[in-house]
């Protein structure tokens, strides 16, 4: 039955090579982030859930990026695989494009507008306006970030995943050291609490970029081009509009359909106590699921690779491997979570973050909930995000993760929590219905075996290139 997993010792210790760094990359993020949520949760529940709500917007901002990563890696894995570095040059160019713009854009308008634009996703004035404050420096910290995370991808998709933990790491590292210094005002610092995390973020994406330029400046294995960055020519806007295009409007669909929902808790009674209990629920997700995103993009980078290179015969295999891989981290993870969450946390970890007692019961729920979905959310997240975009099906994986979000998830959990009127429980099981849905249908896509498309094929005018 699992014959398909004897695939040799090669090629497991390559999958480990690839996954690894992005495991422990996403682990010391995931780690960190969680450290700042511990220290502004020391400042109370409302500093913690005015940070909550200033990130709900940040979050969608966040998943763009992820989005432009994802689909630049589509094409630039399969590049990779053909040789063809010219072209790697160029959807790295049009990636800088696309992250600039919507990061500008996105900066300006919580520069100059935050407290009208943050009243979209809450309604009481005091959380708001301590949202404003936060939301101001961090929009600007963003046009940075955008042009790393690119950069990281690209490395990435040519097979060198470690760069990008070195970067991350780094930058979260001072991210964290800064929190603790400026929130609390230590070393001499003013105090300046949800401000002063702001500003340690805006300084941590400094870092990044000057990592990067040095970097980009030294390297010696792979020299990008400045007039392919700045110019990278109407055939590959184009190509990276008809494969990218789906995967980044994936992302940022996907990233607004998960804001709506502490959209709706935020119109919740009891808003603030579920907020805090979602951002700790949250955190722990994210560092539940660094498996899952390494193997992810591990199957990505591998499948793009091999379909570029012409062997598209061994991919349907290779995908069924790092989709079981994935869904059996996400069961021996979901267990340990369940110990975690009825052991561990009620003694240790929720008291760090001064919760009260309701919304520590809503976050018991919530852990209990991530812990039961966690192994079919895994498998979800290699099959879309890995196994179906890095075969270059980018239109039926948007497909698959947006649907049941959207037509399924959203509107369970507006019935249940803004009409209906009923408890967070409820609330919360109906934005997870829809891991069952994208399981299905991504099962039935997976062994179809139309997934597989070759994008490095060239059409048209050798003069579009330019």
């Amino acid at each position: 039955m699992f014959s398909y997993l004897r695939r040799g010792g090669n090629f497991y210790r390559r999958v480990g090579a690839l996954a690894a760094p992005m495991i422990l990359q996403n682990l010391i993020t995931s780690t960190l982030a969680m450290a700042d949520t511990f220290m502004v949760g020391m400042l109370g529940e409302e500093p913690m859930a005015a940070v909550t709500l200033a990130n709900i917007p940040v979050f969608v901002i966040q998943l763009f990026f992820f989005g432009v990563q994802s689909g630049s890696t589509v094409l630039i894995s399969q590049y990779w695989g053909k040789g063809d570095r010219d072209a790697i040059n160029r959807v790295f160019g049009v990636a800088l494009w696309a992250v600039n713009l919507v990061s500008i854009t996105f900066a300006l308008i919580l520069w100059m507008f935050p407290i009208e634009f943050l009243s979209f996703f809450g309604n009481e004035p005091k959380l708001i306006a301590l949202a404003a404050k936060y939301a101001r420096i961090i929009g600007i910290s963003y046009v940075l970030n955008g042009v790393t995370l690119v950069y990281i991808a690209a490395w990435r998709s040519m097979e060198r995943p470690k760069l990008g933990m070195y970067i991350l790491a780094a930058s979260m590292g001072t991210n964290t050291f800064l929190n603790w210094v400026l929130i609390f005002g230590n070393l001499g610092a003013p105090k300046l609490g949800v401000e002063g995390a702001a500003i340690a973020t805006l300084m941590a994406r400094i870092v990044e970029i000057c990592i990067v330029v040095v970097h980009m400046v030294r390297t010696s294995t792979f020299r990008f081009q400045l007039s392919g960055l700045l110019c990278p020519g109407r055939y590959m806007v184009g190509k990276f509009i008809r494969y990218g295009g789906p995967v980044v409007c994936n992302e940022t669909m996907w990233g607004m359909g998960t804001a709506v929902f502490p959209t709706i808790m935020g119109h919740m009674e009891g808003s603030t106590e579920i907020l805090a209990a979602y951002t700790i629920a949250g955190n722990v997700e994210k560092l539940c699921m660094v498996a899952a995103f390494g193997i992810a993009g591990t199957a990505s980078i591998i499948i793009g690779r091999e379909v570029g290179a012409g062997r598209s015969h061994v991919v349907y295999e290779i995908g069924l491997t790092l989709n079981t891989l994935a869904a059996a981290a996400g069961t021996v993870i979901g267990g340990g979570l369940l110990l975690f969450t009825y052991f561990v946390a009620p003694k240790w970890f929720f008291p760090l973050f001064h919760l009260s007692p309701g919304a520590c019961q809503v976050a018991t729920m919530m852990l209990t909930v991530l812990a039961f979905v966690m192994p079919v959310r895994d498998f979800n997240n290699c099959n879309i995000v890995g196994v179906l975009r890095g075969g270059g099906d980018v239109k039926a994986a948007t497909l698959i993760d947006l649907i049941p979000l959207w037509l399924v998830a959203i509107p369970l959990a507006a019935l249940a929590g803004a009409v209906l009127r009923m408890e967070i429980l409820w609330v919360y099981l109906a934005m997870s219905a829809e891991a069952a849905f994208k399981c299905g249908i991504g099962v039935w896509r997976l062994k179809s075996g139309k997934w597989i498309h070759d994008l490095t094929g060239y059409e048209g005018k050798k003069e579009d290139l330019t």
